[in-house]
């Protein structure tokens, strides 16, 4: 695990393994980037004629060593790691941009034992960004591997900011946003990439009790008994067909100055293999993401507990695990789901609308003011924006607007998307109140306005369809590891955030 400081030192007397400058991309070849002063100073000039001879330009993501022998032996440390930023715009880099250069220069200290971040830290939210993006870039999921294994570098152990205003409150306050949001990021990207014989639904119930304990909000579990005296057709029927059984758990953090509240709702399929409409070869070996969006909730809620934001806020967790089996719901029944209503199933492999339908409906009760569901709920969302950017469908456009605002500002590319009124009579039933399944053009859409169904009136609602982002079996790069992501646990928090200053 690797530990994060800010220090007083300058660049060029810190002893560590590796100091790292930013570079970015000029017109006549690669410029020292702001923070990189004193190496810059230690090489006498000759920096960049170095850095243009080993072939580095600047370019976004470009990783250069340089050994501090080649022209600078007043540095302490022996290594000068450049780390490209591209060009730099007027008014300085963006905040992503420095979140994916501290993620890239982490993962380039892998087996490094201390090293300093010499980059952009001209305010807080320079810290924070680039305080987060070495966080997040220097994860790793080992629980699985043995301890021996050769030709694995460990992450870097100690990370230490350089040229920060260490004892600046902003700064302070941002550094510390940037641990707890990491922390909360890197357990839902351990939970997403656990496989699924250890993580299910009882499992994952456990994990949540615990993590209230530790971070003071409350945790309250519905066992199969609790579901079925309550009506949870949709939660039950999805994990009836599987040898473990659903739990839908409450999370509740509630702060004293409050006056604002939302609901937070996961979709927490431990695995998805499409029950009776099993899914097709090749499609069934990541499905132990599909419990991401649950993932992502605990992982906000327990971030928005840690940084005492003064929002109300209630988790939902709809834990099942969607198995084939003799028991399993078939296509052609029908649901009485909470509430009452009723669905026919005419396809097993939508199940996640179903255990967020349950979920939904029960957290509308409380009356928030606003509810957010994440769910990886559809193919087809990944089919309209690919594999990094979600879709957000809503049924007030102000509210979509303010939670794609929020993705943006942290970093999730998101997009908002329709609402269509003529894919609701395509789920209209013959037998029962709605089905689970409309026309197969604009299935992500569909989705969500199944889902819209079963949000009590005047609650603002969004859902957020993170099928494409939340799980990258691509190129590593900036702060993105291999497999799962936490992808949404930065926009919930943040819309908590603007809830509580006002913004939405």
């Amino acid at each position: 695990m690797t530990t994060l400081s800010l220090s007083t030192s300058s660049a060029a007397t810190l002893r560590a393994d590796a100091i790292v400058i930013g570079l970015a991309k000029g017109d006549g070849g690669p410029v020292v980037a702001a923070g990189g002063e004193a190496v810059e100073k230690a090489f006498g000039g000759t920096l960049g004629a170095v850095l243009t001879a080993l072939g580095a330009t600047g370019a976004e993501g470009e990783i250069t060593r340089i050994p501090a022998a080649a022209g600078a032996g007043s540095l302490k440390a022996p290594l000068v790691l450049a780390v490209g930023l591209g060009a730099e715009p007027e008014g300085g880099f963006a905040a992503e941009a420095l979140r994916k250069a501290g993620g890239n220069a982490a993962r380039a200290l892998a087996g490094t034992k201390k090293a300093g971040l010499a980059l952009p830290l001209a305010d807080a939210a320079a810290v924070e960004a680039v305080a987060l993006g070495a966080l997040l870039g220097a994860y790793t999921f080992e629980a699985y591997r043995e301890k021996s294994t050769e030709g694995r570098k460990a992450p870097v152990k100690d990370l230490a900011l350089v040229g920060a205003k260490a004892r600046d409150k902003a700064v302070k306050a941002a550094f510390e946003r940037a641990q707890v949001t990491a922390e909360s990021v890197n357990k839902t990207r351990d939970l997403v990439n656990t496989p699924p014989n250890d993580l299910n639904p009882k499992s994952f119930a456990a994990i949540a009790v615990d993590q209230g304990k530790n971070f003071g909000f409350k945790v309250e579990v519905m066992d199969e008994k609790a579901l079925t005296k309550g009506g949870y057709g949709g939660i039950l029927g999805v994990g009836q067909g599987s040898a473990n059984p659903p739990r839908l758990v409450r999370l509740g953090y509630t702060h004293p100055k409050a006056k604002r509240s939302i609901a937070l709702i996961g979709k927490g399929i431990t695995y998805d293999s499409g029950g009776i409409s099993l899914k097709p070869a090749g499609a069934n070996e990541t499905m132990k993401m599909d419990m991401a969006g649950a993932g992502a909730v605990l992982g906000a809620v327990a971030a928005i507990a840690r940084l005492g934001l003064p929002v109300n806020v209630t988790g939902w967790l709809a834990l099942a695990e969607n198995m084939p089996s003799g028991t399993s719901t078939r296509p052609g029944d029908v649901l009485r789901m909470y509430g009452g209503r009723t669905v026919e199933v005419l396809n097993t492999d939508a199940e996640g609308r179903l255990v967020l339908a349950d979920a939904i409906t029960r957290a509308a009760e409380e009356k928030p003011e606003k509810i957010i569901d994440v769910a990886t709920l559809t193919g087809a969302m990944m089919v309209a924006l690919g594999h990094k950017t979600y879709g957000i469908v809503a049924n007030d456009d102000d509210f979509r607007s303010a939670v794609h605002d929020a993705a943006e500002r942290v970093g999730e590319p998101s997009w908002p998307m329709p609402t269509p009124a003529e894919l609701r009579r395509t789920m209209d039933s013959t037998i029962a109140d709605i089905k689970n399944i409309g026309d197969r053009m604009g299935g992500g859409l569909s989705a969500g306005v199944f889902l819209r169904e079963f949000v009590a009136e005047g609650i603002s609602w969004a859902h957020l369809d993170i099928a494409g982002p939340a799980y990258n079996e691509g190129e590593v790069s900036g702060y993105t590891a291999k497999g799962g992501t936490g992808v949404a646990v930065r926009t919930l928090v943040q819309v908590v955030a603007d809830m509580a200053d006002g913004t939405i």
